[in-house]
């Protein structure tokens, strides 16, 4: 079966002569771009502001030094590490005629050292390295992140925007509930809708009302949180919109066939399509392993719920979750899957967990919880792709 390429390795010749390399080390305010020339024996190292323009223009400076030499450049290749800038400097070089690639950080093989040298120039030379490796089509070197358009960046932003709300949210209630535990006041309820005119009536411990600057933090905390409510009500309605004016785009689609399954809301359906199912992905076992450079694996991204084992010798253990994919998947499904069991209990998942827990030990439903929501992110991946329903799932009607 032919599966989509996983950017693990190089699929194009690489022709040294005439391929300009580069790697750029990326702060906040300067770039550290190095640099393999054809025709010259120095391996080139500037440091430059983080401006796009002036590493274009260093680029054009070493090609042009090349072709001094009497080589021909056809090809300019250029990798960073993905980070805290994205991808939209990977985007503007393409646009470009540069090739621009976003190597995974994990998938970068370090000294083992315990206290190892790291400064930004030693670093470039562990970029040259495995993005040479990478483009001489040699496997295990690194692994390089597929770059999304800024429509499938976009997409991404109201969830994680909730996502964002709504812990501010919670922060804002235990700040309150603790201001208010500080005096001695524990029956309180800050969320309820009328919390703001019970205030005056509070009295604390020493039976003395509220004194007037606590009073009034409590006003604005409730107040904020008010306002932090209409932002995600706002986010959640125009969400609603977007999937009624354009139900053709087949991200809207797969979140309406995902919101079928009884025990899966708009927002669940919503993240994880964003974050995950809508992706092109390789195979099943990528959907649940997510990112990890172990093995060869390529670069899914996955939910990481997958175990990390610790083998040497006779040692045989677990560490754990890999934890190498997409964190926000990774506790949105385990969330669900605890709901699953309440709203899916007559299907086959559910059944094949109860089977697994049957000892009702805490620590073996939590293992095994895991279990059901690799499971279950599997087999949600197959009902949007090929609209495989899971055996036993209950659907609501479609609308």
């Amino acid at each position: 079966m032919q599966h989509p390429n996983d950017l693990s390795s190089s699929l194009a010749a690489l022709d040294q002569d005439s391929t300009l390399i580069a790697v750029i080390e990326m702060s906040r305010s300067t770039w550290l771009v190095a640099s393999i020339v054809p025709g010259i024996n120095r391996q080139p190292l500037k440091k430059l502001a983080a401006d796009e323009t002036a590493l274009l223009q260093l680029l054009d400076r070493w090609r042009d030094e090349a072709t001094k030499t009497g080589r021909t450049i056809d090809r300019i290749a250029v990798a960073y590490e993905a980070g805290r800038d994205g991808f939209w400097l990977a985007r503007w070089l393409r646009g470009r005629g540069i090739e621009a690639y976003v190597i995974h950080p994990t998938s970068v093989a370090v000294s083992r050292e315990h206290r190892r040298a790291k400064t930004d120039r030693l670093d470039t030379e562990l970029l040259k390295r495995a993005f040479l490796g990478w483009l001489r089509g040699e496997p295990r070197h690194c692994s390089m992140a597929k770059i999304p358009t800024p429509e499938e960046e976009d997409a991404k932003r109201p969830n994680r925007e909730r996502e964002n709300l709504v812990s501010e949210r919670t922060r804002i209630v235990n700040r309150m509930k603790s201001t208010l535990a500080r005096l001695g006041l524990r029956g309180f309820k800050p969320t309820l809708r009328k919390a703001a005119e019970g205030l005056d009536r509070l009295r604390t411990a020493e039976g003395v009302p509220l004194l007037p600057n606590t009073l009034a933090e409590l006003r604005r905390d409730i107040a904020r949180r008010r306002f932090v409510i209409d932002q995600i009500r706002e986010i959640e309605a125009a969400r609603l919109i977007r999937l009624e004016q354009h139900p053709e785009l087949a991200s809207h689609a797969m979140v309406r066939r995902l919101a079928r399954v009884i025990g899966v809301g708009i927002e669940t359906a919503d993240m994880l399509v964003h974050e995950i199912l809508s992706r092109n992905l390789r195979e099943r076992k990528a959907v649940a392993r997510g990112a990890c450079p172990r093995a060869g694996q390529g670069p899914d991204p996955g939910a990481g719920l997958t175990g990390s084992p610790d083998e040497s010798g006779a040692r045989r253990r677990e560490k754990g979750l890999a934890r190498a994919g997409n964190a926000r998947v990774r506790r949105g499904m385990i969330q669900l899957a605890w709901r699953f069991l309440m709203f899916q209990k007559n299907s086959a998942l559910a059944q094949w967990y109860r089977l697994q827990t049957t000892d009702h030990r805490g620590t073996t439903r939590k293992t095994m919880i895991v279990a059901l929501a690799r499971k279950l992110l599997v087999a949600l991946w197959q009902l949007v792709t090929t609209g495989e329903v899971p055996e036993g799932v209950v659907l609501r009607p479609a609308v």
